[in-house]
């Protein structure tokens, strides 16, 4: 489980980087600009990072259903080998994917209005820029960024679906472990893929909610990504807690 949550913070870490440092000029500065090749690099990185972190989750969801329902071939499934070809195949996955996206909009023609109202470049508002028919191109975003997310989520929720059905026989003790590994992870996959789907499954058209999922899916839920992971660790809770009982003891004297 932590090979993989090795990875996942990592593609936290630079989703985060790829938008929050841009946000942050841009809220300090009356003109907010970004060139035509930033805003392409953008467009191409985010979707690659966020790729990447949807098929983490799934191979972390297959690693709690192999750990739970067929422990005993635990070792044998997940051997280094195998968990590096997995995190191969998110990258690639997630290249294939993000270089569609970027080369179904690159190639739109830009023209006039060069304003979107939105934190960062992402193929809808840039398609809201296009002078032509968007109708065909709004379809395609949604098979290839819409149902990769929903498809995603419904196998997420399968397995768990499994999970929770082997757990049933289990003692009480064994049920309580099991849902403990596997909380975190289902909080952190609603936390994604709620305002994933909201964005890209549905037409090509933009809603002033949509500010606030972009920013949502884009910074507050890799952030918390990190937070839940991180308070589920027995070191950091126990660090928390001294930490807790070491300002208590300051305010009472």
């Amino acid at each position: 489980m932590y090979f993989f949550l090795n990875y996942l913070a990592l593609s936290d870490l630079c989703y985060i980087s790829t938008v929050a440092p841009k946000l942050m000029i841009d809220l300090l500065t009356e003109r907010k600009i970004v060139s035509y090749n930033n805003c392409m690099i953008q467009l191409f990185i985010t979707h690659f990072l966020g790729d990447i972190e949807i098929f983490i989750l799934k191979a972390m969801a297959y690693d709690h259903y192999i750990a739970i329902c067929k422990h005993l071939h635990y070792t044998i499934i997940t051997t280094k080998q195998s968990c590096n070809t997995i995190i191969i195949a998110c990258c690639t996955g997630g290249f294939i994917h993000s270089a569609s996206q970027f080369l179904l909009t690159i190639f739109l023609p830009f023209c006039g209005l060069n304003e979107i109202d939105q934190y960062f470049c992402y193929v809808y508002p840039l398609l809201k820029l296009a002078r032509i028919d968007i109708y065909r191109i709004g379809f395609l975003v949604i098979v290839n960024s819409g149902l990769i997310s929903l498809l995603a989520f419904v196998i997420l929720m399968v397995s768990y679906y499994l999970i929770l059905s082997t757990i049933r026989v289990y003692s009480a003790e064994s049920h309580t472990k099991a849902l403990s590994t596997c909380s975190s992870h289902i909080i952190v996959v609603v936390l994604f893929f709620v305002p994933a789907l909201f964005i890209y499954i549905r037409p090509a058209i933009t809603f002033p909610e949509d500010k606030v999922f972009v920013l949502f899916c884009a910074i507050i839920a890799p952030m918390f990504s990190l937070l839940i992971y991180m308070l589920r660790k027995v070191e950091m809770k126990n660090a928390v807690r001294k930490m807790w009982c070491h300002q208590l003891l300051l305010a009472r004297k």
